[in-house]
């Protein structure tokens, strides 16, 4: 039996209860998400609300403000990461690991483009910090105790990696997972070979 990584450590956007009304704050959500990474933080709300398939009252119903919209898409995008993990706690140690760091990846492109309207000093970002490491350090912690991972790395030395990694710009995303598999295969332990032919 493995243990499955927490799905949350005190940090959910809150999401409308009737059904219609969570699918559109779920959609402006994704348009949003998209959005601030094609065109950063001054992305037009407008374009956010037709990528949405709903009207700009719809957008300011859910979020009174642009800030409200910056931290729900990054509280969002850190449930994601926590669900993910939660998902492929089952897979074999190395495997889990590299499917969660994929999802980071994603993760790390979203925070990037919304990083300086982000308030580092909240409590929110403090939560969401905790939610991210609270959800891979198992994956982690189990991928080493396999001998999957270097015992001279530690969880946060892979994610700032991986992290400066994703804010390279890259031709497109079969080379940005290239590189973050030669990032990976760097963490990945070797077996000791034996002394060759002198």
């Amino acid at each position: 039996m493995t243990d499955k990584a927490p799905q949350s450590a005190g940090v959910a956007v809150r999401r409308p209860h009737r059904a219609d009304a969570r699918r559109n704050f779920d959609a402006l959500l994704a348009a949003a998400r998209d959005a601030f990474a094609e065109n950063g933080t001054d992305a037009s709300l407008e374009d956010i609300a037709r990528r949405a398939g709903v009207g700009i009252g719809t957008l300011y119903r859910n979020f009174p403000t642009r800030q409200d919209l910056f931290e729900s898409v990054y509280v969002g995008e850190v449930e994601e990461l926590a669900r993910a993990a939660a998902e492929v706690a089952d897979l074999p140690p190395w495997d889990a690991l590299v499917a969660w760091m994929r999802q980071f990846v994603s993760y790390a492109a979203t925070k990037r483009a919304i990083y300086e309207a982000l308030n580092r000093e909240s409590e929110m970002f403090r939560s969401c910090r905790d939610t991210m490491y609270a959800a891979g350090t198992p994956l982690f912690a189990r991928a080493q105790e396999a001998g999957e991972v270097r015992a001279d790395v530690g969880f946060d030395d892979v994610l700032r990696m991986i992290s400066s990694l994703s804010g390279g710009a890259f031709v497109d995303v079969e080379q940005r997972d290239r590189v973050l598999g030669v990032a990976l295969d760097g963490v990945r332990s070797r077996p000791a070979h034996g002394a060759g032919p002198s």
